[in-house]
């Protein structure tokens, strides 16, 4: 399995403006591919858009500073619109799973930039490395790399921040090489909220961390931006702050998400977790906002590639699985509840449940394949009126 590491780097005011050089090459020669394409009326090929854009290109006056940088960055941006399309066509077509992907666009020079080096256009040298007419840049090794990479994308975020994202090669652990990390428990059920972010099948539970002065800051510069002209340097300094807001944000998220995953993955040899809904969940305009903060997707994406690196179980069940809706002790179904209704006592063997609890539970046993029979409990189980 392929994995991305990354690692931030302090390049010098030189390299600054050298990766600023490439990173509007690269940006140009996607645009230019870009309004190519739309004016076609067949898609070009690869290799027909390299020798338009890039090799006949820098042979005119406007774009004969392209031959300035190196070469690959520009045959990958030229690949990476190819790609983009393929996308495209294949979620049109069905063939591509997951959320429906869009139509290429273009590119902006506020927004993040990236350039892609292929084997050839970079090497590691000791503690440093080589970018082809860059230069040697030293990135902070916070972790070493499992194996030689196959690319490296310079990627510059709209806060100002520079970063060296390497693809490698990842092999899973096998059984007999898994001693150090055997898990401790059997399986788990975890049930996904807002306030309290994952209630554990096993009792435990993980607070989401509180992102709303970040959030109130950010649409507090958000309103000042609005009100600034455009291109002036106040509204470029605003942008700024918003993008180290929003960048402090996600890095939280991030940080929480991946211990959270680690701890999830490392103990339990089977998680299980429920298809939430999100995309319809957010149409409830009272709760979007804290909703797209938790960040449901991202936690799942992380326990399912960590599983597969560790040889771990991992399960999803259908979200129409009445989790909440069943108790978890005798398997008798008192119906639909409402979001304020915390906690429930069961009709049939008296148990009372917490709401989060109970359908963490209920989502382990639907995983591993031990669900209670609770149309038969509820026919067996009558309330009365009294």
């Amino acid at each position: 399995m392929k994995a991305r590491y990354q690692y931030r780097f302090y390049p010098t005011d030189q390299q600054q403006q050298s990766l600023a050089q490439l990173f509007g090459c690269v940006r140009v020669v996607w645009n230019d591919a870009l309004a190519l394409c739309k004016r076609s009326e067949k898609l070009p090929s690869n290799n027909d858009l390299q020798k338009l854009i890039i090799t006949q290109a820098k042979k005119t006056d406007e774009r004969i500073w392209l031959s300035e940088v190196s070469n690959i960055p520009l045959q990958q941006s030229v690949a990476d619109l190819g790609i983009a399309y393929k996308n495209f066509f294949d979620s049109l077509k069905g063939k591509r799973k997951g959320k429906k992907v869009g139509s290429p666009k273009f590119k902006k020079k506020t927004n993040q930039q990236s350039a892609r080096f292929r084997i050839g256009g970079f090497s590691i040298k000791g503690n440093e490395v080589y970018l082809a007419k860059i230069g040697n840049v030293s990135p902070i090794w916070s972790r070493e790399l499992p194996s030689s990479p196959s690319s490296v994308t310079v990627i510059k975020d709209c806060a100002n921040r520079y970063f060296l994202s390497f693809v490698v090669e990842v092999e899973p652990e096998s059984p007999s090489l898994r001693t150090g990390t055997m898990a401790k428990n059997q399986s788990i059920g975890i049930d996904l909220g807002i306030k309290t972010f994952a209630f554990m099948s096993n009792g435990e539970k993980a607070e989401s961390p509180n992102y709303s002065k970040l959030d109130r800051r950010i649409r507090k510069f958000q309103k000042k931006l609005a009100r600034q002209p455009k291109d002036s340097r106040r509204r470029n300094r605003t942008r700024i702050k918003i993008a180290k807001l929003h960048n402090k944000k996600a890095d939280t998220r991030k940080d929480f998400l991946h211990k959270l995953s680690t701890k999830v993955v490392s103990e339990n040899q089977a998680i299980v977790l429920e298809n939430l809904n999100v995309s319809g969940m957010v149409k409830n305009r009272k709760l979007s906002r804290a909703i797209s903060l938790q960040g449901w997707r991202e936690f799942r994406t992380l326990c399912e590639g960590k599983s597969e690196k560790l040889n771990r179980d991992f399960h999803v069940i259908s979200r129409w699985e009445p989790t909440s809706q069943v108790c978890s002790d005798c398997g008798y179904k008192w119906g639909k509840l409402d979001l304020k209704v915390r906690s429930v006592q069961c009709l049939n063997c008296g148990t009372e449940h917490d709401r989060d609890e109970n359908a963490a539970k209920n989502i382990n046993k639907v995983g591993i394949g031990h669900c209670h029979d609770s149309k038969r409990t509820q026919r067996r189980s009558k309330t009365s009126n009294s």
